[in-house]
């Protein structure tokens, strides 16, 4: 039987790290809330943009512009990639982090096998937001920018622009090929999707798996392809395309937010849940180590009043 005190320490201790995971899931509440009506917010505009680009690129049987037209390479090249991953900054969310740098882990090894098997080379570069993937990755031997640094905690339209200035920027210059953003979708609060998304030239696959995934009411292949524009489809494309990547920018850090929020809400409540059960546990050990203790005491007055009698 253990020592009495030493199960009224454990139980003291499990019930100080329940109130903490307790008051843990509270915050995370209040903050997925906030994500949430943040979410909210930004859909319409969200929505306007995707239903935007799907016309211009559905609608025009041509477009000549960079971030439309992707590159053909010859065997010996190199595909130069850049990745944007949306990780957080804290721990304590269950399997969130770890699953971002597995999903990431993954799409880059099979880039990497597949331009291989075509007589292609592969040069990447890893831009991850939050300290903790950020930080496995580089352990990993993972090629990380390690001066890029942006907090995934209530985002703003504001950093979605300056990330969105810095791949317009990388890719204009020929820095990147391609440029893929790896983000969460949070699908329901007990089901989030990691999602590899195409930035950068706007795929049209990916532009769909973006819209169904939304739940935006806009098919690509059904979209009128009688609009005119004026001066041109480039033009109005050119124009577009800034918002149109801040916006996507945007929307992902904002589902990024909201998926770590309730992936560490599920977390703290499944902890405060096992710690509840072990406190009860353990003070079902402690009721049968005191009763044994009572009895051993009793045990000894009636040896010790049985022996006073004998004398």
């Amino acid at each position: 039987m253990q020592n009495l005190n030493d199960i009224k320490k454990r139980i003291k201790s499990i019930n100080d790290i329940s109130q903490m995971t307790n008051a843990m899931q509270l915050v995370s509440a209040a903050k997925m809330r906030r994500s949430m009506v943040l979410h909210d917010s930004v859909y319409p505009f969200f929505s306007l943009c995707l239903n935007g680009m799907s016309k211009i690129i559905n609608g025009s049987k041509a477009i000549n512009n960079p971030f439309f037209d992707i590159e053909q390479k010859k065997t010996g090249e190199t595909w130069k990639i850049g990745y944007f991953v949306l990780s957080g900054d804290q721990g304590l969310a269950g399997a969130y982090n770890n699953n971002m740098v597995k999903i990431t882990e993954e799409h880059v090894q099979q880039k990497i096998l597949e331009n291989s098997k075509k007589g292609l080379t592969t040069d990447y570069k890893l831009y991850v937001f939050g300290k903790l993937a950020r930080e496995k990755l580089t352990r990993n031997g993972y090629n990380v920018d390690q001066e890029f640094e942006f907090p995934i905690t209530e985002p703003t339209f504001f950093q979605a622009r300056n990330v969105g200035s810095i791949i317009r920027q990388k890719f204009l210059q020929n820095e990147f090929d391609l440029v893929y953003l790896i983000y969460t979708v949070m699908e329901s609060a007990t089901k989030m999707v990691p999602v590899v998304m195409r930035l950068a030239p706007v795929d049209k696959k990916s532009m769909n798996a973006l819209l169904e995934a939304e739940h935006v009411e806009c098919n690509l292949d059904e979209v009128n392809s009688e609009i005119e524009y004026l001066p041109d489809a480039d033009e109005v494309f050119s124009f577009l395309i800034e918002t149109y990547l801040n916006a996507v920018i945007y929307g992902a850090m904002v589902d990024a937010y909201a998926s770590e929020q309730t992936a560490r809400l599920t977390a703290m409540d499944n902890a405060t849940k096992n710690a509840e059960e072990m406190m009860k546990k353990l003070e079902l050990i402690s009721n049968r180590a005191r009763q044994a203790k009572i009895t051993t005491e009793l045990t000894e007055i009636v040896n010790g009043a049985e022996q006073v009698n004998n004398l």
